[in-house]
């Protein structure tokens, strides 16, 4: 707690205790924890981020934890699918009728205690060491430093990048009870990226995106010294709330379990952020602005307050007590730059030797009476909030330090606290990384001279192979035109085939091979990261200015211009090893090219790995719009290699406009890493690979679920002819096609894109229908109720003319009819769903709606349902499914 003495602590290094017991009951106070979260075996080999995304029984049901054991998979379920509750540590246990809770001391920060000197002390210090048993619950923070201390480096971004995402206070340095030799958190927040409009309004340049690590604003921290009868997490969750409306970011007592004792994690420090929205009436400061929160008392972690008085621009401490020991510890902040405020509670301590330490400390550390605040029970909690965002806006307003994430971490090192990034595979797959970027002046130039088999070449060869392809469905085509067609697409190859991967390319592959499974992950992270800072700026804009493709005069599209600027990521680098891959197997089918003379055909294997790994793989190239075959089929092939006898898919796509919310979708559903949001997605469709227990694979009857993200490929253009469209109806035709499960997301109750439209006609002919499942998605309003069944029938019937014109281009002699009717779709058997808005508030401070958290699960369990009772066709082996991408 908060308010316990530090004479009486365990922490670092300051306990004056004599006694040699005591740091043994403090030592062994991670370790009960951890036994009694069933998190113990994790200790050396690190709970990962593919162990946390299986699919299992679980995955299915919407159950509470009965038992400490449950309550690590509990939150990091939820965590996935973004609920607002997933910190909510309560447990469902069969209680005897008179049974009685046991009651504790309580160690939480905002629970007051005060010593007296007649009790006994030893029975007091024991009461402080009682640690928790089975059927006691667990303080959420205290789950929370045990998950991230068993979890690898990725799971613990995941964890911290999904918490951002529910506005939660994020873990910043990771206390360690038994070594003291505490985390700081700097790899774990490298993924969190925000963005937010400056004042004035929206004006030109006003809107800012940029990684949290990266950019720098000023610090604001709050500590507890001694005891405090004010909360210093509630204090904090009103100053960074808007209005009325109060965002609990940091967990407090007042919350469910918010006062149960907190064990392993007094030393945390958290942090959260304000960004601004643009909005004079929304917003409270006009920049971002950080506030850092330490768990516990400062004399404890004397360590953990240093660092954040060297990094703060100002520091408001909590106390109701300054006694002699607290003025000794402030008075060796003396030289300190910081400003520091204090918020007294003088009823609940001693009134006059308070003022008489203030006194002697008002030289010292060259404050004035402003800085000091009295907050009592009778004050009233709006004012004390506005007088505390004055302070910090009249600090703003001064010159004052703005620090970056990195430049905090660059001053835990100087303090001698570790930085999690500072791991070896960590340091060399960041040092490739910057090999590869540094030589990046402009992206356009550096994919004309460096990834040179792709563009022109590719986008020819692209062309030839696809006017190849539908000669083979002629009833008689000219034999003469097919082997013009082959010498054309000889040459092509011929001219890839002739270049050398560029030095760049070179180190991608180096990179993506090494033998340390770590250091690849990192180097892939590494990559995202390094090419998105390197990113045109045209690319950030706000998203209602980029660029969107227009028809020309003549109905047709130019298919080489981008419907938006495409930034240069990962997949480039992967499309160009695809290339001298289908390059290469060309001229071998071909018989220009000896097997025995292939310097490629290990390329496709070092894909599969990273499918294996969860990244996401390019299946239809954004740059072409069109399915590199041979660079996929070699991929699945090493696939099937890999996953041996566990290789019975099902395949799950999502299709719809860009801007419906399907990549977030499947993102929340199953924790999928699909790129979201126009300004920083490639075009192409993406597939990813989840995995599905052992035990429960017999049950559901697939070993993995390949998940396809359609991207950008369905631009939602309603006109009923040209190049453009027939070209996105026959990518909707085949993922549509390679599909058990196809999700339809749709933006407006008639929004279904003329594309998909034309590929359900063609489908219907050949018999494969896969289970579909329409999605409507609220994208603004997260009150507005969903359709009403008598509206769901309508949601499925488009408009007439573009219904007619599908069924014409299909030369179908009986009209057109409903697409409901089409997709065999009852709307009583819930193939329809209203997903409400997926914001509770106004962004960048909104938080995810718990509403939206919970129709995804049930949406995602509906899908698992379906899977399971064979609802979604016959699964297949990922042989069928290469010999179904050939056909198709």
């Amino acid at each position: 707690m908060e308010g316990d003495d530090c004479e009486f602590r365990y922490g670092d290094g300051t306990n004056e205790a004599q006694d040699n017991d005591f740091p043994t009951v403090e030592r062994s106070r991670l370790q009960e924890m951890l036994s009694l979260l069933g998190l113990e075996m994790y200790q050396v080999q690190k709970l990962s981020l593919q162990d946390s995304l299986q699919i299992s029984f679980d995955s299915m049901k919407n159950w509470a934890p009965q038992v400490p054991k449950d309550l690590p998979w509990n939150f990091l379920r939820k965590l996935q699918a973004l609920n607002a509750d997933a910190r909510n540590t309560t447990m469902v246990l069969d209680v005897l009728p008179d049974a009685r809770p046991v009651e504790k001391e309580s160690q939480m920060e905002e629970e007051i205690i005060y010593w007296d000197p007649a009790d006994d002390l030893a029975a007091d210090i024991y009461s402080f060491s009682e640690l928790p048993t089975p059927d006691t619950p667990v303080n959420p923070l205290d789950l929370l430093c045990a998950l991230l201390i068993s979890s690898d480096s990725f799971l613990q971004q995941e964890i911290v990048l999904k918490m951002a995402l529910c506005q939660f206070a994020l873990p910043l340095v990771l206390p360690d009870s038994e070594n003291h030799y505490h985390t700081f958190l700097l790899w774990a927040m490298r993924g969190i990226v925000r963005t937010w409009w400056s004042q004035p309004p929206r004006g030109v340049g006003s809107f800012r995106e940029d990684s949290v690590v990266l950019s720098r604003a000023p610090a604001f921290a709050f500590v507890r010294m001694d005891v405090s009868s004010n909360s210093k997490s509630q204090l904090l969750n009103a100053v960074l709330s808007p209005g009325h409306r109060q965002w609990d970011c940091f967990w407090h007592r007042d919350l469910n379990l918010g006062t149960n004792a907190r064990e392993i994690s007094d030393g945390l420090v958290e942090i959260s952020w304000f960004f601004p929205s643009g909005r004079e009436d929304l917003d409270i400061f006009p920049e971002p602005v950080t506030f850092l929160n330490l768990r516990g008392d400062i004399g404890s972690h004397w360590l953990q307050f240093k660092l954040l008085t060297e990094i703060s621009s100002a520091v408001f401490i909590l106390t109701d007590n300054i006694s002699k020991k607290e003025y000794k510890l402030l008075y060796s902040m003396k030289e300190s730059t910081t400003k520091y405020y204090f918020i007294l509670s003088p009823y609940r301590g001693k009134r006059n030797t308070n003022l008489r330490f203030l006194n002697k400390l008002i030289p010292v550390l060259k404050i004035d009476h402003s800085h000091v605040l009295v907050k009592v029970s009778s004050t009233d909690s709006d004012s004390f909030v506005k007088r505390i965002r004055a302070i910090v806006g009249n600090v703003l307003r001064a010159p004052c330090r703005r620090v970056s994430v990195e430049d905090m971490a660059h001053a835990a090192r100087k303090l001698g606290l570790k930085v999690d990034e500072d791991c070896e595979e960590c340091q060399k797959a960041k040092d490739r990384m910057e090999r590869i970027t540094r030589k990046i002046k402009d992206s356009d130039a550096y994919r004309r001279d460096e990834l040179r088999l792709q563009g022109d070449p590719w986008r020819k060869a692209a062309q030839v192979e696809k006017e190849f392809c539908q000669l083979q469905w002629a009833v008689d085509p000219p034999e003469k035109h097919r082997a013009e067609l082959r010498r054309r697409l000889l040459e092509l190859r011929m001219q890839q085939n002739s270049h050398d991967p560029s030095s760049g390319v070179q180190e991608f592959i180096s990179g993506i091979s090494s033998p340390s499974l770590s250091e690849k992950q990192y180097f892939l992270r590494w990559m995202e990261w390094g090419l998105a800072r390197v990113a045109q700026p045209r690319l950030r804009q706000p998203p209602e200015t980029l660029l969107t493709l227009r028809p020309k005069h003549g109905g047709a599209t130019d298919l080489g211009e981008l419907l938006w600027p495409e930034p240069l990521g990962v997949e480039h680098f992967l499309r160009e090893m695809g290339q001298f891959y289908e390059a290469e197997s060309c001229l071998v089918e071909a018989g220009r090219l000896p097997a025995g003379q292939r310097r490629f055909a290990h390329f496709p294997g070092l894909a599969s790995e990273l499918l294996l790994t969860g990244l996401p793989l390019e299946l239809i190239d954004g740059s072409t719009l069109s399915m590199p075959i041979r660079w996929v089929t070699g991929l699945l092939k090493e696939l099937h290699v890999r996953l041996e006898r566990r290789s019975r898919l099902v395949v799950l796509s999502a299709l719809g406009v860009p801007g419906t919310g399907k990549s977030t979708l499947l993102n929340t559903m199953f924790g999928l890493r699909f790129a979201t949001g126009k300004s920083c997605s490639p075009r192409g469709a993406f597939m990813q690979l989840i995995t599905v227990a052992e035990g429960f694979s017999q049950d559901l009857g697939c070993d993995h679920i390949l998940v396809i993200d359609s991207g950008g490929l369905i631009g939602g253009a309603l006109t009923s002819a040209g190049d453009r469209f027939e070209l996105e109806a026959s990518l909707a035709t085949l993922l549509m096609g390679l599909s058990n499960v196809t999700v339809i997301s749709l933006a407006e109750t008639k929004d279904i894109p003329a594309a998909i439209l034309h590929a359900f006609l063609r489908l219907e002919k050949t018999g494969h229908m896969p289970n579909y499942q329409f999605v409507y998605q609220n994208l603004h309003d997260v009150s507005v109720p969903g359709p009403r069944p008598r509206d769901k029938r309508q949601l499925l019937d488009p408009p007439g003319d573009l219904s007619r014109a599908a069924a014409q281009m299909e030369k179908q002699s009986d009209g057109f009819r409903a697409l409901a009717g089409l997709a065999f779709c009852d709307p009583e058997k819930q193939h329809i769903w209203h997903i409400p808005g997926l914001w509770h508030g106004a962004p960048p401070m909104a938080a995810v709606s718990l509403a939206y958290s919970e129709a995804i699960f049930e949406l995602k369990r509906c899908l698992l349902e379906n899977i399971r009772n064979g609802l979604s066709n016959q699964n297949k082996n990922i042989q069928q499914l290469i010999e179904l991408v050939r056909r198709l």
